[in-house]
C-alpha cells in the first residue's frame, strides 16, 4: 500500500476506538544496551538521552539523500513537514529503521518482538516561523496499547538557537493530557495540551547530528519556531511492541525489525 492512501483518522474516529491509553512501564531486569539505571529513568522521566547513533559517514550520508528527498517533496509542493512514512517510500530510511544502535536501546524498552510503523522527517528551515505545539503522541494514533518508543535521530545539529524540541518530565505519567484544535496557521500540528507548562519545567533535547533522543508516546513535548539562520531537521522513528494493535488501516505501517509479529497485528510490507 501507498503511505498517502493510508488515512489519517478523525478527532471523531479516534474517540470511538476502545484504546488503552496509559503508561506502561518497563519490567526488564537485564537489559542489553540499556543499564538499570535508564531503564529507571525512562520509567520515571519518560525519556532517556543521548545516545550516538549514526557516525559520521553515515550522517552525512543520510543528510545528503534528505537533502534530495527534501529538494523533491517541494518541487511537487509539498512542505519541510510533510515528508512521512518514510519508511514505506525509500528503501534508504527502510534499512535505517532496523539499525542495530537504535533497535537495541528500543528493544530493552518494549520487548524482544519490536514493528517499526513510522518515519517522519521533521525539518524546520531557517526561519520558517513553524512551532510544534506541545502535544502527546498517542492522541493522534489508532493504536491500543499506548506501547510505543519513539527515536529523535537528529540529521543536523539540535540546539536551542536552532529550535531543538523539548520535554516536559514525567508528563508521560499523567495519561491523556485535556487539549484543544488550534487553528494557529503557524502550529505543524493541530492539537495543543492544554496548561502543559503546569506539568513541569521543559528541558532541551540537545543533540549532535547522528544521535537520538528516546521517549515515550504519552511525554509532553514540543518546540518553537526556528528563527536561526541554520536548518533543524531531525527523523522520528516509531516503534511499538508487536503486539500493539492498530485500525483505520495503519497496519499497514508496521514492519517487523526485531523477532516475530506472532498475532500477525502487522502487514510487514517489503522495502519499497
Amino acid at each position: 500500500m501507498h503511505p498517502d492512501d493510508i488515512p489519517v483518522p478523525s478527532e471523531e474516529q479516534l474517540a470511538e476506538l476502545d484504546r488503552e491509553v496509559c503508561f506502561v512501564p518497563v519490567d526488564n531486569e537485564r537489559p542489553k544496551a540499556l543499564s538499570p539505571a535508564q531503564v529507571r529513568q525512562y520509567n520515571s522521566l519518560g525519556y532517556l538521552l543521548p545516545f550516538d547513533g549514526l557516525n559520521t559517514e553515515e550522517v552525512l550520508e543520510l543528510r545528503t539523500y534528505f537533502d534530495g528527498v527534501l529538494e523533491a517533496f517541494r518541487n511537487l509542493g509539498r512542505d519541510s513537514y510533510s515528508i512521512s512514512t518514510a519508511h514505506l517510500r525509500f528503501a534508504r530510511i527502510y534499512d535505517l529503521v532496523a539499525h542495530p544502535k537504535i533497535v537495541g536501546p528500543v528493544a530493552d524498552l518494549l520487548g524482544s518482538n519490536i514493528v517499526a510503523w513510522g518515519a517522519h522527517f521533521f525539518c524546520k528551515l531557517p526561519n520558517d516561523g513553524k512551532r510544534v505545539p506541545w502535544h502527546q503522541d498517542a492522541l493522534y494514533w489508532p493504536i491500543t496499547p499506548t506501547r510505543t518508543v519513539t527515536a529523535w535521530l537528529a540529521v543536523d545539529d539540535a540546539e536551542p538557537e536552532n529550535a531543538n524540541m523539548r520535554f516536559i518530565p514525567r508528563s508521560h505519567l499523567e495519561g491523556p493530557i485535556d487539549y484543544n484544535v488550534t487553528t494557529d496557521k503557524n502550529a505543524v500540528l493541530n492539537l495543543e495540551s492544554t496548561d502543559a507548562v503546569s506539568y513541569g519545567k521543559p528541558v532541551d533535547v540537545t543533540l549532535k547530528a547522528g544521535q537520538f533522543s528516546l521517549h515515550s508516546d504519552l511525554l509532553l513535548h514540543g518546540s518553537e519556531a526556528n528563527t536561526s539562520s541554520r536548518r533543524r531537521c531531525g527523523l522520528t522513528l516509531r516503534y511499538a511492541a508487536a503486539e500493539v494493535q492498530a485500525f483505520h488501516g495503519w497496519h499497514h505501517k508496521g514492519i517487523v525489525v526485531q523477532g516475530e509479529d506472532k498475532a500477525g497485528n502487522w502487514a510487514n510490507h517489503p522495502s519499497p
